[in-house]
């Protein structure tokens, strides 16, 4: 999909959530389409509804950051939604050779982190996970590991593949049509970011072919950024974790995150993590690492 495309679908799906109600205008007369109507977006950003159009279009590379900035406070973007837009005002057209590999000639993901980074993470005492912006998980402690164990049983874990193509990840994710929303928002906006990057569209691509559930989240334009909050796992040989999940952007890797996952003390969730190192201290006695 050209960013043409994505920028006329993500304009169009943003004003249809806004009802004219919620914008401050009339609502009367019968209308064709959900929410607001270009001429009313046009008015509430100070253009002219022919140049809404255009950006409507796709034509928004040159855009002024106040005209962005006008759309954005018309559609009622949120933080993340309002960055997206910038994004995909910002993208270049693309020249048929993903920007990563033609700087390096390598792939775009890296395929483990630092022996300093990996210090790191195994000096923590809660689970940990370092992944990239398709969510390929690129390291982890032994907790991360033991947390997110039928992920890694995968050759390359990535979260996203294992969320929609994984018969166990409607188990596993006890909010798993939420875990289902918010990855393809997170994609999107990964793409929105960097669309050069060939292994993000790769994989958007597979998910889309494969998945019908992808292609439904797919299509409804949202974004969003992980940040922090609560998820509850249902692991396989623990039960359930309600876990609070913070992300750390690692500004000497660009494109890396950590993610790391606690428990408020007291909790069921805290001891199920004292389970869990047992756990896994139990499946590493079993199958201990080749030297």
């Amino acid at each position: 999909m050209s960013t043409n495309d994505d920028v006329r679908e993500f304009l169009m799906s943003r004003r249809a959530n806004v009802t004219p109600e919620r914008a401050g205008l009339p609502g009367g007369g019968e209308r064709r389409v959900p929410g607001l109507r270009r001429e009313e977006v046009a008015l509430l950003a100070g253009v002219s509804l022919e140049y809404y159009t255009r950006l409507e279009r796709g034509r928004i590379h040159g855009a002024s950051e106040s005209v962005l900035e006008a759309i954005a406070g018309a559609l009622q973007l949120d933080d993340v939604e309002r960055a997206h837009l910038f994004d995909l005002a910002r993208a270049k057209p693309a020249t048929g050779i993903p920007r990563d590999r033609a700087a390096t000639g390598r792939p775009a993901s890296t395929r483990a982190v630092r022996a300093s980074v990996q210090r790191v993470l195994d000096n923590l005492t809660v689970p940990a996970v370092v992944y990239d912006a398709r969510q390929d998980l690129v390291g982890a402690n032994t907790l991360g590991r033991a947390l997110f164990a039928p992920h890694f049983e995968a050759d390359q874990p990535n979260f996203a593949r294992f969320i929609f193509l994984d018969s166990r990840a409607p188990d596993y994710y006890a909010d798993w049509p939420l875990a289902c929303s918010l990855t393809a928002a997170m994609l999107r906006y990964e793409a929105g970011r960097d669309p050069l990057n060939g292994e993000l569209t790769a994989l958007i691509g597979e998910l889309s072919t494969r998945s019908p559930t992808f292609r439904r989240h797919w299509a409804e334009q949202d974004v969003h950024e992980h940040r922090t909050g609560t998820k509850v796992y249902r692991h396989p040989a623990i039960g359930p974790l309600e876990l609070q999940y913070d992300v750390f952007e690692m500004p000497g890797e660009p494109g890396l995150s950590i993610g790391t996952y606690t428990a408020e003390p007291g909790t069921a969730a805290a001891d199920g993590l004292v389970l869990l190192a047992s756990w896994a201290a139990n499946q590493e006695d079993e199958h201990p690492t080749a030297p």
